[in-house]
């Protein structure tokens, strides 16, 4: 299933998260795709990757983007290992994402891949230039993805 395609079922998950794809249904883009970027701009990085993981294990190991989406799941996944102060797993999620990320066209589902890859370089480098001591997150503003119009 492409993101351009018609809206995956709504998710059963919780009911905080089918409100979020909920609020997202009969936009342009696949609901889970926006409530994934709704999700991670609110600091809600877990959900953010749970509500992406549906679309992702719905597209299957085939799909054109599941390397994509797995690398913004692993992207969201390494800010909850921040969140967590787990600093080592955060970074080796980072890498994953990047390296999934990497594979795709810049723009790509309307996503600036190249910002998001500074992203994870700059996150990443925070991690290490603390000597994985000093957590980055609660020290700057919150990460923020946009999709381009």
């Amino acid at each position: 299933m492409g993101v351009l395609e018609e809206p995956a079922a709504v998710s059963k998950k919780s009911a905080k998260i089918a409100a979020l794809i909920e609020a997202q249904q009969g936009q342009e883009l696949d609901a889970h795709y926006l409530g994934f970027f709704e999700c991670f701009n609110r600091q809600l990085f877990y959900e953010a990757h749970d509500v992406l993981e549906e679309l992702w294990l719905a597209q299957g190991k085939s799909g054109p983007n599941y390397a994509f989406f797995k690398g913004l799941i692993q992207l969201a996944g390494a800010f909850v290992h921040l969140q967590k102060n787990r600093l080592k797993p955060a970074v080796a999620l980072f890498n994953l994402a990047e390296a999934n990320l990497r594979q795709y066209p810049n723009p790509h589902e309307r996503l600036e891949v190249v910002r998001v890859l500074e992203l994870i370089s700059d996150w990443r480098g925070r991690v290490e230039a603390g000597g994985f001591a000093a957590n980055p997150l609660p020290l700057h503003p919150s990460p923020q993805l946009q999709l381009i119009r």
